[in-house]
């Protein structure tokens, strides 16, 4: 299964791709999508289309997008949740199923701490992809979505052919 991961921003989107057979991860791909326009809409339309061909070019079958937090500033809160409104919309576009995850979660999946640091974050990933040239901290971020993203679903699915087994 391939899984893109995404760290939603509005000046910088990261994005991760892994493969996952198993247990085992490799890395495929990972980069930042820089927003370019004078206005909002224009930096939105370029995150979309960056992403749009990320998409079309790696073909991931699933997709997750790290969930925003509430900060004190209410006008970048809001900014930041139409980024993150076009890290969902692209995957959805091409029919992928899209997880969503808190920071804690993706923090605690990969490093084992809720409250890790960003630095934390990244030599965790390179430990778990190792020789990833990471392409930034927002890529490592999105990497870490999905490498989180595989251990749920990699649960979630060993639940469900339990749940199958049992009841047969």
């Amino acid at each position: 299964m391939r899984v893109l991961g995404i760290d939603p921003g509005l000046r910088n989107l990261g994005w991760g791709l892994i493969d996952v057979n198993g247990s085992r991860l490799s890395h495929v791909a990972n980069g930042i999508c820089h927003s370019s326009g004078t206005d909002l809409a224009a930096r939105l339309l370029s995150l979309y289309d960056q992403l749009t061909d990320i998409v079309n070019r790696y073909r991931p079958e699933s997709a997750a997008v790290e969930q925003t937090f509430v900060n004190k500033d209410g006008a970048g809160t809001l900014k930041l949740g139409q980024a993150r409104g076009i890290a969902l919309l692209v995957p959805a576009q091409f029919g992928l199923a899209v997880g969503e995850y808190s920071p804690n979660t993706v923090k605690k999946t990969v490093v084992g701490v809720g409250h890790a640091a960003k630095e934390q974050v990244a030599h965790m990933v390179k430990v778990q992809l190792p020789g990833v040239e990471l392409a930034g901290p927002d890529a490592a971020d999105a990497l870490a979505v999905a490498i989180c993203h595989a251990h749920h679903a990699r649960s979630t699915t060993m639940l469900a052919e339990a749940v199958q087994r049992a009841s047969a």
